[in-house]
């Protein structure tokens, strides 16, 4: 059973959305190449058309263009490009890294892929988009502020009542061991 991630970026919106597709429909994608394109029929949505962009497999080696074929390839890499980031400082660095081959396999876990043509349905109804951040600030706060405002004056009187307390009891042990240390030494001398 095949299950591939799908992330969908969509350019007109800057938005990305995530869907899962399983084995029927994913075993149509098997064998696509990077740049390819693949109708939206595949996950529900008619009318849309998807170019697939890029992707990782289950150890998170990440697909490159260049690379031909489906399984991994150590390579040396120089200059940004995916799977390998260098340091600005150092000019032509170089590095051997893992990447993937262009090709979709059953090893592939997300698939990276753009918006080419839109559809007559919004894609944040179909995929279920999240409610803006605001929403769920607004909800939270209320809560937060009952509980402090009544903690607070519960918290003022069991402190007063402890320092009544206890400087009483303090005070008369001081007291006498004074009075008995000092009696004992006048009368001796």
């Amino acid at each position: 059973m095949v299950e591939f991630k799908l992330v969908i970026g969509d350019p007109k919106t800057k938005r990305t959305y995530k869907a899962v597709l399983k084995s029927p429909e994913a075993d149509q994608l098997i064998g696509k190449k990077i740049g390819d394109k693949f109708r939206g029929e595949l996950i529900g949505l008619t009318g849309f058309e998807f170019e697939i962009t890029g992707g990782s497999d289950s150890a998170g080696f990440p697909m490159r263009i260049d690379i031909e074929g489906v399984g991994r390839r150590k390579i040396l890499h120089k200059g940004d490009k995916p799977g390998f980031n260098p340091n600005k400082k150092f000019k032509g660095k170089r590095k051997r890294k893992n990447v993937r081959g262009n090709t979709i396999a059953k090893d592939i876990v997300q698939i990276n892929c753009k918006v080419v043509k839109q559809g007559k349905e919004d894609l944040s109804k179909h995929l279920g988009a999240e409610k803006p951040k605001e929403e769920k600030t607004e909800k939270k706060e209320e809560p937060k502020k009952e509980p402090k405002e009544e903690k607070a004056p519960e918290k003022e009187t069991p402190k007063e009542e402890k320092k009544e307390k206890e400087p009483e009891k303090e005070e008369k042990p001081k007291e006498e061991k004074k009075s008995e240390s000092s009696k004992p030494e006048k009368g001796k001398a």
